[in-house]
């Protein structure tokens, strides 16, 4: 077997318009495709970013809230690349979104940041 990339995250979010607005217009992913399932009473989000990588986002009443702090075993957080990680954070907060301060990776001297979702799902930026 051999892996050749990633296809896609998923998120389960609490509040989908707030979400779906989040990703699409904030984070500018490209919405493929939008469904309700009734039978689920559920949405299902396709995004698109520009390297065919694609970010599902779902909506289930009643999901329970993410485990964070202190951070709890499974996916720790979802990291976009970036080109120029000074400009997309000063975007970030100009958009009312708060940012930590960029930091340098030790191992690869890259630069890189987090930031949250709506629903407080830890976010990175990593300048390639």
């Amino acid at each position: 077997m051999k892996l050749l990339g990633i296809h896609h995250a998923a998120i389960i979010c609490s509040d989908y318009e707030k979400s779906k607005r989040f990703y699409s217009e904030v984070l500018k992913l490209t919405i493929i495709n939008e469904h309700f399932r009734a039978e689920r009473n559920s949405y299902k989000l396709d995004l698109a970013l520009p390297d065919g990588t694609q970010v599902e986002l779902f909506s289930f009443a009643g999901a329970p809230p993410r485990p964070s702090y202190p951070e709890a075993q499974g996916l720790r957080h979802l990291a976009f690349k970036v080109n120029d990680i000074d400009t997309a954070k000063a975007y970030l907060i100009s958009q009312g979104i708060k940012v930590e301060e960029i930091r340098l990776d030790e191992i690869t001297g890259k630069k890189f940041t987090f930031f949250a979702d709506p629903d407080n799902l830890p976010l990175e930026l990593y300048e390639v």
